[in-house]
Protein backbone atom coordinates (compact mmCIF):
# COMPACT_ATOMS: atom_id res chain seq x y z
CA UNK A 1 0.00 0.00 0.00
CA UNK A 2 1.08 3.24 -0.66
CA UNK A 3 2.37 5.93 1.95
CA UNK A 4 -0.22 8.19 2.51
CA UNK A 5 2.34 10.83 3.83
CA UNK A 6 4.11 10.75 -0.26
CA UNK A 7 3.30 13.77 -1.73
CA UNK A 8 3.26 15.00 -5.52
CA UNK A 9 5.61 16.84 -6.60
CA UNK A 10 7.54 18.08 -9.92
CA UNK A 11 4.70 20.73 -10.84
CA UNK A 12 6.26 24.62 -9.87
CA UNK A 13 3.82 26.10 -7.26
CA UNK A 14 1.75 23.50 -6.94
CA UNK A 15 0.43 23.17 -3.36
CA UNK A 16 1.67 19.84 -1.84
CA UNK A 17 -1.42 16.96 -1.86
CA UNK A 18 -1.46 13.28 -1.06
CA UNK A 19 -1.18 11.17 -3.56
CA UNK A 20 -4.05 9.21 -4.55
CA UNK A 21 -6.57 12.05 -3.36
CA UNK A 22 -9.91 11.93 -5.25
CA UNK A 23 -10.32 15.44 -6.22
CA UNK A 24 -13.48 15.14 -7.66
CA UNK A 25 -14.51 14.81 -4.03
CA UNK A 26 -13.34 18.30 -3.16
CA UNK A 27 -16.48 19.71 -5.99
CA UNK A 28 -19.31 17.31 -5.10
CA UNK A 29 -19.33 16.41 -1.49
CA UNK A 30 -22.11 13.55 -2.35
CA UNK A 31 -21.51 9.96 -3.25
CA UNK A 32 -22.46 10.29 -7.09
CA UNK A 33 -23.43 6.55 -7.13
CA UNK A 34 -25.66 7.64 -4.78
CA UNK A 35 -28.09 9.31 -6.74
CA UNK A 36 -31.42 7.02 -7.18
CA UNK A 37 -32.28 8.55 -10.24
CA UNK A 38 -31.09 9.61 -13.35
CA UNK A 39 -30.13 13.23 -13.83
CA UNK A 40 -28.76 15.59 -16.88
CA UNK A 41 -25.51 15.05 -15.19
CA UNK A 42 -25.57 11.71 -16.30
CA UNK A 43 -25.11 12.52 -19.68
CA UNK A 44 -22.31 15.22 -19.69
CA UNK A 45 -19.27 13.28 -20.32
CA UNK A 46 -18.02 13.81 -16.56
CA UNK A 47 -17.55 12.18 -13.44
CA UNK A 48 -20.99 11.30 -13.11
CA UNK A 49 -21.08 9.70 -16.84
CA UNK A 50 -18.24 7.12 -15.60
CA UNK A 51 -19.78 6.40 -12.47
CA UNK A 52 -22.91 4.87 -14.91
CA UNK A 53 -20.91 3.23 -16.79
CA UNK A 54 -18.65 1.65 -14.78
CA UNK A 55 -21.12 0.85 -11.64
CA UNK A 56 -24.34 -0.20 -13.87
CA UNK A 57 -23.45 -0.77 -17.33
CA UNK A 58 -20.76 -2.66 -16.90
CA UNK A 59 -21.54 -5.00 -13.96
CA UNK A 60 -24.75 -5.58 -15.51
CA UNK A 61 -23.41 -6.32 -19.36
CA UNK A 62 -20.78 -8.96 -17.35
CA UNK A 63 -18.96 -11.35 -19.78
CA UNK A 64 -20.85 -9.66 -22.88
CA UNK A 65 -19.16 -6.63 -22.32
CA UNK A 66 -15.82 -6.21 -24.48
CA UNK A 67 -15.23 -1.83 -24.23
CA UNK A 68 -12.18 -0.52 -24.47
CA UNK A 69 -13.93 2.62 -23.56
CA UNK A 70 -12.39 4.94 -26.08
CA UNK A 71 -14.54 6.79 -28.79
CA UNK A 72 -14.62 3.77 -30.82
CA UNK A 73 -14.24 0.07 -30.48
CA UNK A 74 -11.58 -1.53 -32.20
CA UNK A 75 -12.11 -5.13 -34.29
CA UNK A 76 -10.00 -7.31 -35.78
CA UNK A 77 -11.91 -9.26 -38.45
CA UNK A 78 -10.45 -12.13 -40.93
CA UNK A 79 -6.94 -12.36 -39.60
CA UNK A 80 -5.24 -8.55 -39.87
CA UNK A 81 -8.51 -6.65 -40.92
CA UNK A 82 -9.19 -3.42 -38.35
CA UNK A 83 -12.39 -2.06 -38.41
CA UNK A 84 -13.48 0.97 -36.02
CA UNK A 85 -17.13 0.72 -34.23
CA UNK A 86 -19.16 3.22 -32.97
CA UNK A 87 -22.32 4.55 -32.14
CA UNK A 88 -23.26 8.13 -30.47
CA UNK A 89 -26.83 9.08 -30.21
CA UNK A 90 -27.86 13.79 -30.29
CA UNK A 91 -30.42 15.17 -28.77
CA UNK A 92 -29.18 19.09 -29.03
CA UNK A 93 -31.70 21.96 -28.39
CA UNK A 94 -31.69 23.66 -30.53
CA UNK A 95 -31.87 21.32 -33.18
CA UNK A 96 -30.71 24.59 -35.56
CA UNK A 97 -27.31 26.96 -34.00
CA UNK A 98 -24.66 28.73 -35.78
CA UNK A 99 -23.01 26.92 -37.61
CA UNK A 100 -24.90 23.83 -37.68
CA UNK A 101 -27.44 21.99 -37.05
CA UNK A 102 -28.34 18.08 -35.31
CA UNK A 103 -28.18 16.79 -38.71
CA UNK A 104 -24.47 17.36 -39.29
CA UNK A 105 -23.57 17.16 -35.98
CA UNK A 106 -24.78 13.77 -35.87
CA UNK A 107 -22.87 12.64 -38.88
CA UNK A 108 -19.74 14.92 -38.27
CA UNK A 109 -19.86 13.33 -34.53
CA UNK A 110 -19.36 9.94 -35.27
CA UNK A 111 -17.29 10.38 -38.43
CA UNK A 112 -14.88 12.05 -35.72
CA UNK A 113 -15.05 9.29 -32.96
CA UNK A 114 -13.82 7.28 -35.92
CA UNK A 115 -11.37 9.27 -36.58
CA UNK A 116 -9.95 9.02 -33.49
CA UNK A 117 -8.66 5.50 -33.80
CA UNK A 118 -6.84 6.46 -36.66
CA UNK A 119 -9.66 5.06 -39.23
CA UNK A 120 -11.29 5.96 -42.59
CA UNK A 121 -14.86 6.29 -42.07
CA UNK A 122 -16.92 3.87 -44.74
CA UNK A 123 -20.80 3.11 -43.52
CA UNK A 124 -22.85 4.96 -41.58
CA UNK A 125 -26.50 4.23 -40.36
CA UNK A 126 -29.00 6.64 -39.38
CA UNK A 127 -32.07 6.15 -36.25
CA UNK A 128 -34.46 8.84 -35.76
CA UNK A 129 -36.28 8.95 -33.08
CA UNK A 130 -39.13 11.51 -33.58
CA UNK A 131 -41.64 13.63 -31.33
CA UNK A 132 -45.84 13.12 -32.66
CA UNK A 133 -46.49 16.52 -33.77
CA UNK A 134 -42.89 17.62 -35.39
CA UNK A 135 -42.98 19.37 -38.51
CA UNK A 136 -42.60 17.52 -41.65
CA UNK A 137 -40.52 20.73 -43.20
CA UNK A 138 -38.36 20.41 -39.73
CA UNK A 139 -37.51 17.00 -40.45
CA UNK A 140 -36.67 17.34 -44.16
CA UNK A 141 -34.06 20.35 -43.14
CA UNK A 142 -32.40 17.98 -40.80
CA UNK A 143 -32.81 15.21 -43.51
CA UNK A 144 -30.92 17.52 -45.70
CA UNK A 145 -28.40 18.10 -43.50
CA UNK A 146 -27.39 14.63 -42.60
CA UNK A 147 -27.25 13.99 -46.77
CA UNK A 148 -24.57 16.77 -47.33
CA UNK A 149 -22.52 16.50 -44.56
CA UNK A 150 -22.77 12.53 -45.12
CA UNK A 151 -21.40 13.70 -49.02
CA UNK A 152 -18.78 16.34 -47.40
CA UNK A 153 -17.77 13.59 -45.63
CA UNK A 154 -17.38 10.56 -48.26
CA UNK A 155 -19.18 8.28 -46.33
CA UNK A 156 -22.40 6.40 -47.29
CA UNK A 157 -25.80 6.00 -45.09
CA UNK A 158 -26.71 2.27 -45.79
CA UNK A 159 -29.11 1.28 -43.24
CA UNK A 160 -31.41 3.47 -40.36
CA UNK A 161 -34.58 3.35 -38.62
CA UNK A 162 -37.86 5.60 -37.17
CA UNK A 163 -39.54 5.42 -34.58
CA UNK A 164 -41.96 7.86 -32.99
CA UNK A 165 -43.66 8.88 -29.76
CA UNK A 166 -46.13 10.55 -28.15
CA UNK A 167 -45.98 14.28 -27.89
CA UNK A 168 -44.99 13.95 -23.79
CA UNK A 169 -42.59 11.65 -24.20
CA UNK A 170 -40.20 13.58 -26.87
CA UNK A 171 -38.73 16.62 -27.81
CA UNK A 172 -38.71 17.29 -31.38
CA UNK A 173 -36.12 15.04 -32.72
CA UNK A 174 -33.26 12.79 -31.72
CA UNK A 175 -31.13 11.07 -33.62
CA UNK A 176 -29.08 8.07 -33.34
CA UNK A 177 -25.83 7.26 -36.00
CA UNK A 178 -23.40 4.37 -35.64
CA UNK A 179 -20.27 4.22 -38.23
CA UNK A 180 -17.63 1.69 -39.13
CA UNK A 181 -14.49 2.49 -40.59
CA UNK A 182 -11.34 1.00 -41.50
CA UNK A 183 -7.66 1.47 -39.70
CA UNK A 184 -4.60 1.08 -41.72
CA UNK A 185 -2.02 -0.98 -40.81
CA UNK A 186 0.59 0.08 -38.56
CA UNK A 187 -1.78 2.80 -36.87
CA UNK A 188 -1.96 1.91 -33.10
CA UNK A 189 -4.12 5.20 -31.55
CA UNK A 190 -5.13 4.14 -27.95
CA UNK A 191 -5.82 6.68 -24.93
CA UNK A 192 -3.30 4.11 -22.79
CA UNK A 193 -0.67 4.98 -24.71
CA UNK A 194 0.66 8.22 -23.56
CA UNK A 195 4.26 8.62 -22.21
CA UNK A 196 6.01 11.31 -19.92
CA UNK A 197 7.76 13.65 -22.52
CA UNK A 198 4.92 13.07 -25.11
CA UNK A 199 3.57 16.62 -26.45
CA UNK A 200 0.13 17.80 -25.95
CA UNK A 201 -1.46 19.20 -28.76
CA UNK A 202 -4.61 20.67 -30.33
CA UNK A 203 -6.17 21.36 -33.41
CA UNK A 204 -7.39 24.87 -32.58
CA UNK A 205 -9.85 27.12 -30.68
CA UNK A 206 -11.77 25.54 -27.69
CA UNK A 207 -15.11 26.11 -26.42
CA UNK A 208 -16.70 27.63 -29.54
CA UNK A 209 -19.39 24.62 -30.68
CA UNK A 210 -20.78 25.10 -26.82
CA UNK A 211 -21.25 28.44 -27.05
CA UNK A 212 -22.95 28.70 -29.68
CA UNK A 213 -25.16 26.40 -28.55
CA UNK A 214 -26.05 28.11 -25.61
CA UNK A 215 -26.09 31.67 -27.04
CA UNK A 216 -28.74 30.45 -29.78
CA UNK A 217 -30.70 28.65 -27.08
CA UNK A 218 -30.75 31.59 -24.20
CA UNK A 219 -30.90 34.04 -26.81
CA UNK A 220 -27.68 35.46 -25.25
CA UNK A 221 -25.32 38.32 -27.86
CA UNK A 222 -21.91 38.88 -27.52
CA UNK A 223 -21.40 41.48 -30.22
CA UNK A 224 -20.25 38.71 -33.44
CA UNK A 225 -21.65 35.58 -33.72
CA UNK A 226 -20.36 32.86 -32.35
CA UNK A 227 -20.82 29.82 -34.67
CA UNK A 228 -20.54 26.17 -34.10
CA UNK A 229 -16.84 24.22 -35.14
CA UNK A 230 -18.85 21.23 -36.23
CA UNK A 231 -16.69 19.82 -39.10
CA UNK A 232 -15.47 16.17 -40.26
CA UNK A 233 -12.02 15.72 -38.42
CA UNK A 234 -10.85 12.28 -40.70
CA UNK A 235 -8.71 14.44 -43.57
CA UNK A 236 -6.83 16.70 -40.61
CA UNK A 237 -5.83 13.14 -38.98
CA UNK A 238 -5.26 11.21 -42.40
CA UNK A 239 -2.77 14.46 -42.81
CA UNK A 240 -1.26 13.91 -39.20
CA UNK A 241 -0.84 10.24 -39.72
CA UNK A 242 0.82 10.78 -43.75
CA UNK A 243 3.54 12.41 -41.63
CA UNK A 244 4.88 9.07 -40.80
CA UNK A 245 4.81 9.59 -36.75
CA UNK A 246 3.80 7.99 -33.82
CA UNK A 247 0.43 9.10 -33.04
CA UNK A 248 -0.06 7.76 -29.65
CA UNK A 249 -3.45 9.24 -28.60
CA UNK A 250 -6.13 11.15 -30.45
CA UNK A 251 -9.19 12.48 -28.82
CA UNK A 252 -12.52 14.61 -30.04
CA UNK A 253 -12.93 16.73 -27.10
CA UNK A 254 -16.75 17.18 -27.31
CA UNK A 255 -19.07 16.68 -23.72
CA UNK A 256 -16.59 17.81 -21.17
CA UNK A 257 -14.43 19.22 -23.45
CA UNK A 258 -10.75 19.59 -23.10
CA UNK A 259 -10.53 19.34 -19.42
CA UNK A 260 -12.72 15.32 -19.62
CA UNK A 261 -10.58 13.75 -22.42
CA UNK A 262 -7.39 15.07 -20.84
CA UNK A 263 -8.44 13.82 -17.50
CA UNK A 264 -9.37 10.67 -19.41
CA UNK A 265 -6.15 10.01 -21.03
CA UNK A 266 -4.35 10.63 -18.37
CA UNK A 267 -5.60 8.20 -16.02
CA UNK A 268 -6.24 5.52 -18.76
CA UNK A 269 -2.19 5.64 -19.51
CA UNK A 270 -1.55 6.28 -15.66
CA UNK A 271 1.03 9.72 -16.63
CA UNK A 272 0.26 13.33 -15.32
CA UNK A 273 -0.19 16.18 -17.79
CA UNK A 274 0.49 19.57 -17.53
CA UNK A 275 -0.98 22.46 -19.47
CA UNK A 276 0.33 26.16 -19.73
CA UNK A 277 -2.68 28.03 -19.67
CA UNK A 278 -1.54 31.25 -21.24
CA UNK A 279 -1.03 28.55 -24.63
CA UNK A 280 -4.95 27.88 -24.58
CA UNK A 281 -6.59 28.82 -27.79
CA UNK A 282 -9.51 30.13 -26.28
CA UNK A 283 -11.12 33.15 -28.44
CA UNK A 284 -12.46 36.49 -26.67
CA UNK A 285 -15.97 35.23 -27.43
CA UNK A 286 -15.83 32.03 -25.61
CA UNK A 287 -13.63 33.29 -22.97
CA UNK A 288 -15.86 36.38 -22.38
CA UNK A 289 -19.02 34.21 -22.33
CA UNK A 290 -17.70 31.78 -19.82
CA UNK A 291 -16.77 34.79 -17.75
CA UNK A 292 -19.71 36.14 -17.73
CA UNK A 293 -21.81 33.21 -17.08
CA UNK A 294 -18.99 31.53 -14.67
CA UNK A 295 -18.30 28.68 -17.14
CA UNK A 296 -14.77 26.88 -17.36
CA UNK A 297 -13.99 26.91 -21.41
CA UNK A 298 -11.57 24.07 -20.89
CA UNK A 299 -15.29 21.80 -20.29
CA UNK A 300 -17.07 23.47 -23.11
CA UNK A 301 -17.78 21.18 -25.38
CA UNK A 302 -16.01 20.85 -29.20
CA UNK A 303 -17.47 19.13 -32.47
CA UNK A 304 -14.67 20.09 -34.78
CA UNK A 305 -11.14 20.16 -32.73
CA UNK A 306 -9.38 17.24 -31.61
CA UNK A 307 -6.44 16.91 -28.95
CA UNK A 308 -3.37 14.62 -29.93
CA UNK A 309 -0.45 13.23 -27.91
CA UNK A 310 2.52 12.85 -29.77
CA UNK A 311 6.29 12.31 -29.36
CA UNK A 312 7.96 15.09 -28.19
CA UNK A 313 10.49 14.62 -31.48
CA UNK A 314 7.36 14.34 -33.79
CA UNK A 315 5.62 17.50 -32.56
CA UNK A 316 6.79 20.12 -35.34
CA UNK A 317 6.24 17.61 -37.42
CA UNK A 318 3.03 17.01 -36.32
CA UNK A 319 1.76 20.71 -36.22
CA UNK A 320 3.34 21.18 -39.29
CA UNK A 321 0.85 18.83 -41.12
CA UNK A 322 -1.76 20.00 -39.18
CA UNK A 323 -1.60 24.18 -39.85
CA UNK A 324 -1.40 22.45 -43.52
CA UNK A 325 -4.74 21.73 -43.28
CA UNK A 326 -7.84 23.63 -43.52
CA UNK A 327 -9.20 22.38 -39.53
CA UNK A 328 -5.67 23.00 -37.86
CA UNK A 329 -4.63 25.80 -39.52
CA UNK A 330 -4.80 27.35 -35.60
CA UNK A 331 -3.22 24.02 -33.78
CA UNK A 332 -0.67 24.28 -31.31
CA UNK A 333 1.32 22.71 -28.43
CA UNK A 334 -0.25 23.51 -24.87
CA UNK A 335 1.53 20.91 -23.02
CA UNK A 336 3.38 18.06 -22.10
CA UNK A 337 2.76 14.56 -20.46
CA UNK A 338 4.91 14.36 -17.09
CA UNK A 339 5.95 11.41 -14.71
CA UNK A 340 4.73 12.89 -11.92
CA UNK A 341 0.82 13.06 -10.22
CA UNK A 342 -0.23 10.40 -12.78
CA UNK A 343 -3.66 10.66 -13.71
CA UNK A 344 -4.13 14.04 -12.89
CA UNK A 345 -4.20 16.71 -15.47
CA UNK A 346 -3.03 20.46 -13.75
CA UNK A 347 -2.38 23.83 -15.38
CA UNK A 348 0.52 26.17 -14.89
CA UNK A 349 -1.24 29.68 -14.67
CA UNK A 350 0.04 33.04 -15.34
CA UNK A 351 0.97 34.07 -12.16
CA UNK A 352 3.68 30.99 -12.01
CA UNK A 353 1.09 28.85 -10.01
CA UNK A 354 -0.27 26.00 -10.59
CA UNK A 355 -4.75 24.54 -10.83
CA UNK A 356 -5.94 21.16 -10.85
CA UNK A 357 -8.16 20.56 -13.62
CA UNK A 358 -10.40 18.25 -12.42
CA UNK A 359 -13.06 15.98 -14.16
CA UNK A 360 -15.95 17.79 -14.77
CA UNK A 361 -18.96 16.55 -12.52
CA UNK A 362 -21.36 16.38 -15.06
CA UNK A 363 -22.72 18.71 -17.46
CA UNK A 364 -22.17 22.89 -17.45
CA UNK A 365 -24.64 23.08 -20.67
CA UNK A 366 -26.33 20.29 -21.03
CA UNK A 367 -27.98 18.85 -24.42
CA UNK A 368 -25.12 20.61 -26.63
CA UNK A 369 -24.44 17.46 -28.94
Amino acid sequence: MQDLTEMVSGVPGAPPVRAGLDFEGWSCPVPLRDVPNVVMGHGGGGAMSGELIEHLFLPAYGAAAAADLGDSAVLTVGGDTRLAFSTDSFVVKPMFFPGGSIGDLAVNGTVNDLAMSGATPLFLSTAFILAEGTELSVLGRIAQAVGRAAQDAGVRLVTGDTKVVERASGDGVYLNTSGIGVVPAGVDINPRRARPGDAVLVSGDIGVHGVAVMSCREGLEFGTTVESDTAALHGLVAAMLATGSDVHVLRDPTRGGVSASLNEIARASEVGIELVERLLPVPPTVRDACSLLGLDPLQVANEGKLIAIVPAADADRVLAAMRAHPLGRSACAIGSCVPDHAGMVVARTGLGGSRVIGLPIGEQLPRIC
